[in-house]
């Protein structure tokens, strides 16, 4: 097993697990905050995408072209809406998902392994400094975010996933 076969095997669990968390519920639940302040799972999906977006596109590789306005429907100033007709459907964001991932799969395959050394892209420098962080974030942020899921299911009574 090489770098390229881990991040790929992570970047699969990380999709696996997230997309089990919210691929059964319906829009409306999607906007549900399981406690004040904290972020819905629609709004989170959102930034889930567009930040994915840019840290392929970041890198060289970036995925077809989002929505026009779906950048702006996640930025942070648009986290305390719960406005349902600023928010995609359950069935957008889980094809928009699969679409990132097999994005995302086909550019760990493409790169040459020396490549993810290189520096990252200047922005992401801090917390990602080489391509490769760049690569092994695109996959696990997800993962950060889908244990914020569970809340939602909890408070809904949905059974547990995993």
């Amino acid at each position: 097993m090489n770098a390229k076969d881990v991040m790929k095997n992570s970047t699969k669990m990380s999709h696996m697990i997230t997309r089990g968390y919210f691929q059964d519920l319906n829009d409306s639940e999607l906007l549900i905050r399981p406690v004040p302040g904290m972020n819905h799972i629609a709004w989170q999906l959102g930034h889930l995408i567009v930040s994915s977006h840019g840290m392929l596109s970041g890198i060289g590789f970036p995925p077809a072209s989002l929505p026009q306005g779906f950048k702006e429907n996640y930025s942070k100033e648009m986290a305390n809406s719960d406005d349902p007709a600023k928010f995609a459907s359950t069935a957008t964001y889980l094809e928009m998902a699969d679409s990132l991932q097999a994005a995302h799969l086909a550019a760990i395959d493409a790169i040459d392994e020396k490549k993810l050394d290189e520096p990252g892209p200047e922005q992401m420098r801090e917390y990602c400094p080489t391509v490769g962080d760049v690569l092994a974030l695109a996959g696990s942020h997800w993962l950060m975010h889908a244990g914020q899921f569970v809340a939602v299911r909890r408070k809904l009574g949905k059974p547990p996933i995993f």
